[in-house]
């Protein structure tokens, strides 16, 4: 008996590990393995690196965003030469993101344009927050939000500081140099 359970634990913990292994894609390794493939372009921003007049934030507002860390940004742009493998990508990303895990905030549609806030965490806090857009004939671009003590509420309220901020747009210059 003392054999048989001696040839038998190594098998069933090479089983465990296994099945305990989660093989299903997620965000964090689509962006890992794309980040320096071809036809994509990648830039993480740490918060602290991006100029933000915050002089008319309310408190509320500076809260969320001092709650903010970095944003990693990946995008794709099209062309004619790589219209499958856009379509191949995109399929990609929306079954990563179609995964239950991800919480819906907003999604809106206008004219072939595409735009999904989704976050991961609960209700009352989220883990992160993800911004995913697409138009077919410019690519799709997804943006990880990472941070701590965020929440969806905080994040809307970052987003309407935000409109109102002055940022410095040459910061992002090569991201919007990316889709023209």
């Amino acid at each position: 008996m003392k054999n048989i359970f001696k040839n038998i634990m190594p098998l069933l913990l090479i089983a465990v590990l296994f099945t305990s292994c989660n093989n299903s894609e997620s965000l964090q390794r689509y962006f890992v393995e794309h980040q320096e493939t071809k036809g994509f372009v990648s830039q993480d921003f740490p918060l602290s690196m991006i100029e933000v007049d915050q002089s008319n934030f309310t408190e509320k507002q500076q809260e969320a965003y001092q709650s903010v860390q970095k944003l990693n940004f990946l995008g794709f742009k099209v062309d004619p030469e790589n219209q499958s493998v856009y379509e191949t990508e995109l399929a990609k990303v929306k079954t990563i993101l179609s995964n239950e895990k991800y919480n819906e905030l907003i999604d809106l549609s206008d004219k072939g344009k595409h735009l999904s806030v989704k976050y991961l965490g609960e209700n009352d806090e989220a883990d992160e927050f993800i911004l995913f857009g697409y138009a077919k004939e410019r690519g799709f671009a997804v943006v990880r939000v990472l941070g701590h003590d965020m929440t969806p509420e905080k994040m809307i309220s970052l987003v309407e500081a935000m409109k109102n901020a002055n940022i410095d747009e040459a910061q992002f210059q090569k991201i919007g140099d990316f889709f023209r």
